[in-house]
């Protein structure tokens, strides 16, 4: 492989010709791990905002925060083409009607995808197939992003994720029935976790032909269940050296097809207790990066090439 990992830039560019830009998109909704459907409270580190933080409020509709961000993208970075992203929270959970009339206000203009994030327990038929229409009728591409997080059964108990592995594998399976790509969210630091779950979790999504990954680091925020834990010294988070070398691992693990959205997250340092270890992500970012190119390792190099290769015939 040409390059160290298969990067989500690149990979647009091909696709459409040109660099494309995610705009986000705000809408009020919330989660049944927060409403009492499944659980109360969220995941353990999801802070009142949930994933949202740079998004515009969503008391403007979908064509407004469209129009505030694709004019300034457009301005400054001379953009044509645009992904529609409902980030925040679990978009499909909304009711079917609300859910149809939110994802007919993004297709406007220059947007040539629209990107839904949501849980593995919140996919059903009725979503999918609307999707698909509007795939076909606007010829526009539709991309679903599923938080996976760890495949760790034990840990998605306990930061109270409120579904297991098997939850993910059904709704990959059910996605796939419609060809949409699918980018799976892993976080690869979390307390419980430790290098053989992250080795684990590249392998069954290179099993299961994932699309895209987002691989975020772990941040921990004021109010938050996870945030009171780390205060009183019940959980530690590793070391920056540590998560560099589990990315690296997780990507060696990774099969070289399976685009990778991006290697670290960023949050926001107001209200936070830990991001990052105080370092900016593009210098992780760099790090990881750096050992690659030092250490000669590679997205897909450790995927058993006669067996796993089987897979992506």
């Amino acid at each position: 492989m040409a390059e160290l990992y298969n990067e989500y830039s690149n990979y647009l560019k091909e696709k459409y010709g040109e660099k494309v830009y995610k705009l986000p998109i705000n809408i009020p909704c919330t989660c049944p791990n927060r409403d009492g459907s499944i659980g109360y409270g969220g995941c353990t580190f999801c802070a009142d905002v949930g994933t949202g933080f740079e998004s515009l409020d969503n008391s403007l509709d979908v064509k407004e925060q469209i129009k505030i961000n694709m004019e300034y993208i457009k301005k400054k970075y001379k953009a044509k083409k645009f992904i529609a992203y409902f980030q925040n929270y679990t978009n499909t959970y909304l009711e079917l009607e609300v859910f149809k009339s939110y994802i007919k206000e993004s297709i406007v203009d220059d947007i040539v995808e629209i990107s839904i994030s949501t849980r593995p327990d919140c996919i059903s038929e009725d979503y999918l197939i609307f999707l698909d229409s509007v795939k076909k009728e606007h010829n526009i591409n539709i991309s679903i992003e599923l938080g996976l997080q760890t495949v760790n059964y034990h840990t998605l108990i306990s930061i109270n994720r409120g579904h297991t592995l098997s939850e993910f594998i059904d709704a990959v399976l059910r996605i796939k029935k419609y060809n949409f790509e699918i980018c799976a969210h892993v976080i690869l630091n979390l307390p419980s976790d430790n290098v053989v779950d992250t080795i684990e979790t590249a392998k069954i999504l290179t099993v299961l032909k994932i699309d895209q990954v987002k691989i975020h680091s772990l941040y921990i925020m004021e109010n938050t269940v996870m945030g009171i834990l780390y205060k009183n010294k019940e959980i530690t988070v590793i070391t920056k050296d540590e998560y560099v070398e589990r990315v690296v691992t997780f990507l060696e693990y990774l099969h070289e097809d399976i685009v990778v959205q991006r290697l670290v997250g960023r949050a926001p340092e107001e209200n936070s207790l830990f991001v990052n270890w105080g370092i900016s992500w593009w210098k992780i970012k760099d790090d990881i990066l750096d050992k690659m190119k030092e250490s000669r390792r590679y997205q897909g190099s450790k995927v058993k090439t006669q067996a796993d290769m089987q897979i992506y015939l």
